[in-house]
């Protein structure tokens, strides 16, 4: 058994694919439109056809409130892991005023390393 999809609330989905595939350089996997909703999936690189993660939107009053309770107590979303955790800043720091924009997440993704 293998972990096939995740999902992340996000509270714009365009921008969220924007970040996670400009700024962090993950590639975009779906991209589907049904009615008022969008299945918008994005993975690695370099395994395309590994773990998905969900861009799903933060439109539900429960989602909000687990993403908030989860952010106000310093808790990651997600945990992403990088080769090499100094090239990977060197690398996202011109991105850094974003982290601004997007609160807590981008300190989390570069906390890991394997």
């Amino acid at each position: 058994m293998k972990i096939i999809l995740t999902s992340i609330f996000v509270d714009d989905q365009d921008r969220a694919l924007k970040f996670y595939t400009e700024v962090l350089g993950f590639v975009k996997k779906s991209d589907v439109s049904a009615e008022e909703y969008r299945w918008l999936t994005v993975v690695s690189p370099d395994d395309q056809n590994g773990t998905e993660l969900l861009l799903e939107p933060n439109n539900n009053p429960v989602a909000q409130a687990y993403q908030k309770g989860i952010f106000e107590q310093g808790i990651p979303a997600a945990s992403f892991g990088v080769e090499d955790t100094h090239a990977e800043y060197a690398k996202l720091k011109p991105e850094l005023p974003i982290r601004k924009r997007i609160g807590y997440t981008t300190q989390r993704i570069l906390c890991s390393s394997f």
